[in-house]
């Protein structure tokens, strides 16, 4: 499928909207069929050259500033003009981003004079304000849940791995939640085991040893284990406030959804960050903080065991409830604190950062990530997912803020370009043994009560 405009392929070459759903359908709506209190809180653009850039354009806002509705959506978009697809580029990407364009697709042999002018006529075109008024749930505040009144047992998932102190204020702030109709299931992966920890907590607890390091295995043996309709996987260093679970069911039931994805946070009192402070259509799962129905891995299966010590096993997963058409909506109220603790966990597994690497030998990126983009988005996709990240992954994880590190890493990238081109290409037929492989993804079966008839 074609994204909504073609530069997308440069800009987000591997987002889940990129990517048609299971039945054909995009994220997008069409906005003829949006209503009108939606349209009025967008911004019309008559500067575009063509009509069809200008309903994108539309659409493309009504799903960035937190539309989540039922109107009809496309399932294929045609070809704009350049001179538009730079226009959509610098409304709503930095400068940088917009020469890198430019920089690409001379070198790709596009007509140069046709390159230039698109990026000449729109030079003065302004980076977009428009997620600063995102679209308003009004409603939300007064809604009276239903599914909470009904009180659905849900299963609380944490895996853990040399952690107790920190799992400690984890199972302090399960007891203080305000929706108390839940189990807890602990996968203990630590060494040494301490099962006299568990004993003082007042929590429906089930403590399950095990001696193999494995993060998807963990997560997917406390599925097959639950009890509960509804899943909430969580971490062993977070910290949440009392109406957690019960802001979860809530979203859930408020839009009618299948998962909901919280927001973290990494430090105390810090404000939620500004693209996760509304409600929108979930473009990532994080298995740290999602609620979701049972059902869903019912019906597409648990986590892909190809990602064990690892990265992207979550978004992976994500991405399959997206593809099968399932709602995941952003809650920026459903909020943990993420205290990424730098010891245990996947960081005693693997590497902290998808693209960096522990020693100069390793491939880069993880090979789990090549092998999630391929797999999806196919070959192509996956080399410019490449171009645009690798180079900036040459500084320490620490910079990954900072734009005038990330721009220094991609020039260092040059000068080491060699090694760079080394790791790449390890990380590349790594993931090609993956995909030799394939999935490695159970299937959860269904249980289903069997009445004995008698005569």
């Amino acid at each position: 499928m074609k994204p909504i405009f073609k530069f997308i392929n440069y800009l987000q070459p591997t987002h889940y909207f990129v990517l048609k759903k299971n039945d054909g359908h995009s994220v997008f709506p069409l906005v003829k069929n949006l209503p009108a209190e939606i349209v009025e809180q967008l911004e019309s653009d008559h500067q575009y050259k063509s009509d069809k850039a200008k309903a994108y354009d539309l659409s493309w806002q009504a799903v960035q500033k937190g539309y989540i509705g039922k109107a009809e959506t496309y399932t294929q978009f045609e070809n704009v003009p350049v001179v538009d697809n730079y226009r959509f580029a610098r409304k709503y990407f930095s400068s940088f981003w917009v020469l890198y364009i430019l920089i690409v697709r001379l070198f790709s042999f596009y007509n140069p004079i046709t390159e230039v002018l698109g990026w000449w006529k729109t030079r003065k075109v302004s980076r977009s304000t428009y997620l600063e008024i995102p679209l308003v749930n009004s409603e939300y505040d007064a809604f009276n849940s239903e599914l909470i009144l009904q009180k659905p047992f849900i299963s609380v998932i944490i895996p853990t791995l040399n952690r107790y102190p920190y799992l400690k204020d984890v199972l302090q702030d399960l007891e203080q939640q305000d929706y108390t109709h839940f189990e807890v299931i602990v996968i203990d992966q630590s060494t040494p085991f301490q099962s006299d920890f568990y004993n003082d907590f007042q929590l429906e607890i089930q403590v399950v040893h095990q001696e193999e390091k494995a993060l998807w295995l963990a997560r997917n043996r406390a599925i097959k284990m639950a009890k509960g309709d509804y899943i909430l996987l969580f971490d062993d260093d977070s910290r949440v406030d009392k109406n957690w679970i019960s802001e979860h069911l809530k979203g859930l039931d408020f839009f009618k959804a299948d998962l909901t994805s919280g927001v973290s946070i990494s430090e105390v009192g810090a404000p939620t960050p500004a693209h996760y402070a509304y409600f929108k259509i979930s473009d990532q799962l994080d298995t740290g903080n999602v609620l979701l129905k049972k059902a869903v891995f019912e019906a597409i299966g648990l986590f892909d065991r190809q990602f064990e010590k690892q990265r992207m096993g979550d978004g992976e997963f994500g991405l399959r409830s997206y593809l099968a058409g399932y709602l995941n909506i952003s809650h920026p109220y459903a909020k943990r604190l993420h205290l990424k603790v730098g010891s245990g966990g996947l960081r005693d597994m693997g590497s902290w950062d998808a693209f960096r690497t522990n020693s100069l030998f390793e491939p880069r990126p993880i090979p789990s990530v090549l092998y999630y983009f391929r797999r999806y988005w196919g070959h192509t996709a996956a080399r410019w997912a490449l171009l645009r990240t690798v180079p900036l992954s040459i500084m320490p994880y620490r910079f990954k803020g900072s734009k005038p590190m990330m721009l220094l890493g991609a020039l260092v990238s040059l000068f080491i370009l060699p090694l760079v081109v080394f790791q790449v290409i390890k990380s590349w037929r790594l993931a090609g043994a993956k995909l030799d492989e394939g999935a490695l993804v159970e299937k959860l079966k269904i249980k289903s009560e069997k009445w004995e008839v008698k005569s």
